[in-house]
């Protein structure tokens, strides 16, 4: 105290206040959502967008923010305040638009603005997940695309083969995704989990020659990426499988099961700490339903020296899901 005083009327004529800009208020505002502080998160956002008001990133973040907690009618005012400021030219309000009409059950709206986002950026940052969000509403939707009988049917192969993959029941699993694939050769999803079947029931080559040519049609698929870098880890051809892993830690998609399906890669290629970190990210309530949810987390709060966690996880897990109980856990071993 005594050094305060002690400082002429000159020297604190050249003391600078220290202002904080927006960007000092967005950079806390992105460490506190990643750490989950949603409520914090929104306070320091709301600093950055009073800084700067015209600035889009502020009020799209915070716009995830409140898509993250559920407030989605919250979430699409801000961002068609973005919109109109901006004469929309920031065209990733249109994927997050369409991403929250879709949880809104507002299946019409969602696809109106996924479209239009396709349409304004057809190889932008979205463009994978908008294309995926498209293919699940038209699912979710009577379009004539399928018959209703159709549909109901292929509901029941999703949920049987659903039920046998996540087991790792590979061999029953296998039999039901060669008949989907001739029943409904126009479903995307059911030719990587074929895929996935094959190389864990003994045809690896097979597998990933599959996987290979689903790449080659549809080059943004994150869906191929994480099967190719599972099966040349597993194939023992790190080499190979390393430009997948590389392109999959710089994305960070919006739907849950994306998410699910990176960290899980992760984990299953050995990038523990990485893996943790997106298991993180994760809606809990959405993914519990995974056995492999509680697999591979626990085996990454393991591996990642978190013994306690991990145990406490995967007992939580075989709970929900008693088949996990039966299974070989070398960490617990």
């Amino acid at each position: 105290m005594q050094q305060l005083k002690n400082i002429t009327k000159s020297e604190q004529d050249n003391i600078l206040p220290f202002i904080p800009e927006g960007d000092f208020y967005f950079m806390k505002g992105v460490e506190a959502f990643r750490r989950r502080k949603f409520d914090l998160s929104l306070k320091w956002l709301q600093k950055a967008v009073e800084q700067e008001p015209e600035e889009p990133l502020y009020q799209c973040q915070m716009s995830i923010v409140y898509t993250e907690i559920g407030a989605y009618d919250k979430a699409n005012q801000v961002l068609t305040d973005v919109l109109q400021f901006t004469r929309e030219a920031y065209t990733d309000c249109y994927y997050l638009l369409a991403n929250n009409y879709a949880h809104l059950g507002l299946l019409q709206d969602a696809k109106k603005y996924a479209r239009t986002y396709l349409d304004s950026e057809p190889d932008g940052d979205f463009s994978e997940d908008a294309k995926s969000l498209l293919e699940i509403l038209d699912i979710d939707e009577d379009d004539g695309e399928w018959a209703l009988e159709e549909e109901d049917e292929l509901l029941i192969y999703q949920e049987t083969v659903f039920y046998h993959m996540e087991n790792q029941e590979w061999e029953k699993a296998l039999p039901l995704l060669e008949e989907m694939v001739t029943l409904f050769p126009e479903y995307t999803a059911v030719h990587h989990d074929y895929a996935q079947a094959l190389f864990y029931s003994g045809s690896p080559k097979r597998a990933i020659q599959l996987e290979h040519d689903l790449l080659d049609k549809e080059p943004n698929s994150l869906i191929s990426r994480c099967n190719l870098a599972i099966f040349y880890y597993a194939y023992n051809q790190r080499s190979e499988g390393e430009k997948y892993v590389q392109a999959l830690l710089n994305i960070y998609p919006v739907q849950e099961q994306q998410k699910l399906r990176i960290a899980v890669t992760l984990a299953s290629v050995g990038l523990y700490s990485d893996a943790t970190a997106r298991f993180r990210l994760l809606k809990k309530g959405i993914v519990k339903n995974h056995p492999s949810y509680y697999r591979w987390y626990s085996t990454a709060l393991f591996k990642s020296g978190n013994a306690a966690k991990a145990l406490e996880l995967w007992k939580e897990g075989c709970k929900k899901h008693p088949k996990l109980a039966y299974e070989d856990v070398q960490w617990m071993l």
